[in-house]
């Protein structure tokens, strides 16, 4: 049990929803999976399902022998079996003589576009990798890649794929030391990047932060940079090297190396608890088995289908669900370099009516801005292509969710709402669109082939109607197979808290029909009063309020109830920001919740603090609330909506009662 845990559950269960969405007939009917048998499959013997996927999805150079060595915490899958994930991405779809279709209809945000088939991706592809090598880049070495959302950023992974050298990208939002550190962790050899890329209408340097980052990375030997803004910068001789130059000079052709399994495909950094990011690690065989998997089905994808990530690349949504999952399924998407609102806030609707995208998948926190700007902006456009609306990134609370759906989806479209992790490569739980009645605000269930269970403190899986830790119950394939040079770690870090079980850090909760509802991170998790309060199910109730947009809520030291809860709220358009208001949301979060989730102080703020990915950074709340010194806010989209937060923080009434 947890000290002053008074109600002896792991995290206690507030909410709600009983509204419930059957899938919709007619893609029902046409769906990739029409009925449960796949998860019965998946039940009775999870190795042979997913070697029967490995089989049919992938393209295999030599078979494998065996499906899975287990020695927990670390696995093998598909050992022995040989394959490159270019290949699979590329050769195969043009040798089948789909070539000419398009791999990606690429926006930059200035307006200028390009349209890549299958067979213009792959010369390019080739020509890097000959590149690569010149710069004598041999497999098993490691590429560092820091660019804007271009075209050359996927034709860098999938040419350090083709010759086998693990690549590690890193956000274009992250400082120059945060990308020195992962250099210097990765120990890389090469890096790829760009004069610099578009955001909010202006040109954005990343040559200058390359520059300064690898004045502390000593194992850097060549930088390739991309002219895409025009902007002048200083280049290296002899270290420096023009995109353009290196592949009109390049060979066409680059056979695919075949590469074993478990060979790593790529680093990807997530920030830990201490100050030193962790470098996940992701190889080839399992990973590629169930991005592909997963982006089939999870989405419903179909020959005719323009599929929109609106991701970054960046991070591990981008890797999985913008290069290699719908690469190897042979889609057509969409690739935006900017922001929403850039130039209007109807972006976003102008790039779905013109492509005729019929597959949405972006962050709950994008769908809560677009709630704040109001309905008239995707009514300005013929949005009846969207056929699948997707959620990633963080818990959907059931008004987004609704809104997403009406709004977006004209109450046609089924919403996958996926719960998955950097550390899991793909999709774990989610809804799969021609099968599960979905409830607004639920991942649902795990799909096929996974094991996940919530458990109480003592590592009991919980009753129905409980809340408490999400925890997976056996490997599976696109898991990570460590952190960068530190074994120890990794069986610390995420297989120590509950033994023979997999837990990295996010909260649960599991409702009277064994639905599954995320709640956020247990860090976020707030005591008051010894009740264990999720984060998520006070911003729901919140965010429930007709003239709320967003919120964030954390627990900040007090002296009665261990924590008080602050919370920080976006209005719609419009709404006047009264106390009256306040006092309003107080008695709608306790009456939607009950009295102890009753927030202490409402304070109202044009923006929250979010990282150019859109996530919310509850750390810097909890900072203003607590009334410290900030912490590291390099990774902001807007650095100044804190000190914003922080003034109106300190004017905010609060309550005595």
């Amino acid at each position: 049990m947890t000290d002053g845990d008074a109600t002896g559950a792991a995290i206690d269960v507030f909410g709600l929803e009983d509204r419930t969405f059957p899938p919709p007939a007619l893609l029902a009917a046409a769906a990739n999976v029409r009925d449960l048998s796949l998860y019965e499959e998946a039940e009775r013997d999870p190795e042979a399902f997913w070697a029967r996927q490995a089989r049919e999805l992938v393209t295999w150079q030599r078979d494998f022998d065996t499906v899975l060595e287990w020695d927990l915490p670390f696995a093998k899958w598909f050992v022995g079996g040989q394959l490159n994930i270019s290949e699979n991405c590329l050769d195969r779809h043009v040798a089948a003589g789909r070539g000419d279709r398009v791999a990606f209809h690429w926006e930059g945000e200035p307006g200028d576009t390009r349209t890549i088939t299958y067979a213009e991706l792959l010369a390019d592809v080739q020509r890097f990798a000959n590149v690569l090598k010149g710069l004598g880049v041999e497999k098993g070495d490691r590429v560092n890649i820091y660019m804007p959302m271009i075209p050359e950023l996927p034709v860098a992974m999938l040419a350090c794929a083709r010759i086998g050298a693990p690549h590690s990208v890193v956000f274009g939002g992250f400082s120059a030391e945060s990308l020195s550190d992962r250099i210097n962790d990765a120990e890389a050899k090469v890096l790829v990047t760009a004069d610099g890329g578009y955001r909010r209408g202006a040109p954005a340097n990343l040559k200058g932060s390359a520059d300064a980052a690898c004045a502390s990375s000593p194992s850097i030997e060549h930088v390739v940079v991309v002219r895409r803004t025009g902007e002048a910068v200083t280049m290296l001789e002899g270290r420096d090297h023009w995109w353009h130059d290196l592949m009109g000079a390049a060979g066409p052709t680059c056979p695919p190396e075949p590469l074993d399994s478990e060979h790593l495909l790529y680093l990807l950094y997530t920030s830990g608890t201490t100050a030193k990011p962790k470098g996940i690690m992701h190889t080839t065989g399992g990973y590629l088995t169930q991005v592909a998997f997963t982006h089939k089905n999870v989405f419903d994808l179909h020959d005719g289908d323009v599929y929109w990530c609106a991701a970054d690349i960046g991070w591990v949504t981008g890797h999985s669900y913008i290069v290699y999952g719908p690469l190897a399924n042979g889609a057509t998407s969409v690739l935006y370099e900017g922001t929403p609102d850039t130039p209007g806030r109807d972006r976003w609707w102008d790039i779905i009516e013109r492509y005729k995208v019929s597959i949405l998948y972006c962050a709950p926190t994008a769908i809560r801005t677009f709630m704040k700007w109001g309905t008239a902006e995707p009514g300005k456009h013929d949005l009846s292509s969207l056929r699948v609306l997707g959620s990633v990134g963080e818990p959907i609370n059931p008004e987004a969710w609704m809104w997403y759906r009406e709004h977006i989806g004209g109450d046609q479209c089924p919403i996958v709402d996926t719960w998955w992790q950097t550390e899991t490569g793909g999709i774990m739980i989610s809804p799969l669109p021609g099968v599960t009645t979905t409830k607004p605000g639920s991942a649902t269930f795990p799909l096929p082939g996974i094991g996940a269970e919530v458990v109480d403190d003592a590592g009991k899986a919980v009753d129905r109607g409980s809340g408490g830790y999400l925890t997976l119950t056996r490997p599976w394939p696109g898991m990570l197979r460590g952190i960068y040079g530190d074994p120890d770690r990794y069986r610390e870090t995420y297989w120590s808290r509950f033994p023979g079980r997999y837990f990295a850090g996010d909260g649960a909760k599991l409702d009277d029909d064994g639905y599954l509802w995320l709640l956020g991170r247990v860090d976020d998790v707030m005591n008051v009063s010894g009740h264990r309060i999720s984060t998520t199910e006070v911003e729901s109730a919140l965010v429930d309020h007709q003239e709320v947009a967003e919120a964030a809520v954390v627990g900040a030291k007090d002296e009665t109830t261990g924590q008080a809860i602050v919370a920080f709220v976006t209005v719609k358009g419009g709404v006047a920001t009264t106390r009256e208001l306040g006092e309003e949301l107080r008695h709608h979060v306790a009456h939607k919740i009950g009295p102890t989730a009753r927030p202490k102080t409402v304070i109202f703020t044009d923006d929250l603090p979010k990282t150019r990915s859109g996530k919310i950074m509850r750390r810097l709340l909890r900072d203003v609330a607590e009334g410290r010194d900030l912490g590291d806010t390099t990774t902001l989209a807007d650095p100044a909506v804190v000190e914003e937060i922080r003034r109106r923080a300190e004017a905010a009434p609060q309550d005595e009662s």
